[in-house]
């Protein structure tokens, strides 16, 4: 599939998951009792909302080669109710312009500078270093402890959201876990499109799909999300207290675009409670 393909693609199946997630109700349709196929709006219904023929809004959905103006896309947004970052993320996709492949991320640790390792070594929080596909390429003494050791993860697989839903361990220990599972999911998704032809993101998915019912339940879900300050709890291993932490990300290193450090600031600390039981561990 050449690159103009797969993005008409990638854009039909973003408008159709936004369509699903849209109730009748909450598009001021009602009164809407015949048997719905879909989980969400019939695509006529979008079409009516945003202005365009049926025909047209199918042909999109489709991943058809069809022209559509700026002024459509704003209808289309419109109709289908989109955050600021859906907005972006569509805007994204129809513009001509990100059809143009996106420059690989170098991933060897040979490639990272030596001083970024000295400078998050330095660091009293819980830091690493990570690049779009979340492959973790280096790490501080804190990270190690707080998050994972990730000195004892082979290479290929130190890809941080793969370990958010493979890693036993890291699960158990993440009080908010589906909350952050959904964000990460939906930062990665927004990559992932963006990189519609890297063969990587693509084997990744297909992988994961596989290895994990919850990660193919929250993908098949298609949310986006722009990457921003997020928060965390953590249980500490050590005091046993759950530990909340602010992300922070410095994008955009030195001889480095697309890597960014993540820094996890401590807010504050508190009796670790199991998830099932509600005792005190």
């Amino acid at each position: 599939m050449n690159m103009e393909m797969n993005k008409f693609k990638t854009l039909g199946e973003y408008l159709k998951s936004r369509r699903n997630r849209l109730q009748p109700e909450a598009a001021g349709i009602r009164n809407s009792y015949s048997q719905r196929r879909t989980p969400g709006l019939r695509r006529e219904e979008v079409a009516i909302l945003a202005g365009v023929s049926t025909t047209y809004y199918t042909w999109l959905e489709q991943g058809r080669e069809v022209t559509a103006s700026r002024e459509i896309m704003e209808s289309i947004g419109r109709a289908l109710q989109l955050t600021q970052d859906e907005w972006m993320h569509l805007f994204e996709l129809w513009n001509p312009g990100s059809a143009l492949p996106l420059p690989s991320i170098s991933i060897a640790d040979s490639k990272l500078s030596p001083q970024w390792r000295d400078i998050i070594g330095q660091l009293n929080y819980p830091s690493f270093i990570t690049n779009e596909r979340s492959e973790v390429l280096a790490w501080n003494n804190a990270a190690a402890e707080v998050i994972a050791d990730f000195s004892l993860v082979p290479d290929p697989g130190r890809i941080m959201l793969r370990m958010l839903f493979m890693d036993q361990g890291l699960r158990r220990r993440m009080v908010n876990w589906e909350e952050f599972a959904q964000y990460s999911v939906a930062v990665f998704r927004t990559y992932y499109d963006m990189h519609m032809n890297d063969s990587w993101y693509k084997n990744m998915v297909e992988q994961l799909m596989d290895d994990s019912p919850e990660f193919a339940g929250m993908w098949q879900l298609h949310n986006i999300q722009a990457k921003r300050v997020n928060r965390v709890v953590i249980q500490n291993l050590v005091t046993g207290c759950a530990v909340t932490y602010d992300i922070n990300s410095v994008a955009n290193l030195a001889d480095h675009p697309g890597l960014h450090i993540c820094i996890y600031t401590p807010l504050s600390e508190y009796p670790f409670t199991d998830a099932e039981t509600g005792r005190l561990n």
